[in-house]
């Protein structure tokens, strides 16, 4: 898996990460903060643990040679 590969999934929490920075700048909320923090949390911390410990465990696509499963499950 490259770079290249990855952004797609990138891209899908980069853009409204760097929006809702541009919010904050223009007009502070505490509650934006809030929002963008979980948003952080959700597509890190998240994305990892769902990804390695519920999903890609039992996809049949890593069969076909699945890039995420190489990432996310590296005990093989």
């Amino acid at each position: 898996m490259t770079l290249k590969d990855m952004i797609p999934d990138i891209l899908i929490s980069l853009i409204p990460v760097v929006i809702g920075i541009i919010l904050l700048i223009v007009n502070f909320s505490l509650i934006l903060l809030f929002i963008l923090v979980l948003l952080i949390l959700l597509t890190t911390i998240g994305n990892g643990f769902i990804r390695g410990t519920l999903v890609c465990k039992y996809c049949k696509q890593k069969e076909l040679g699945c890039p995420a499963d190489k990432i996310f499950n590296k005990e093989k």
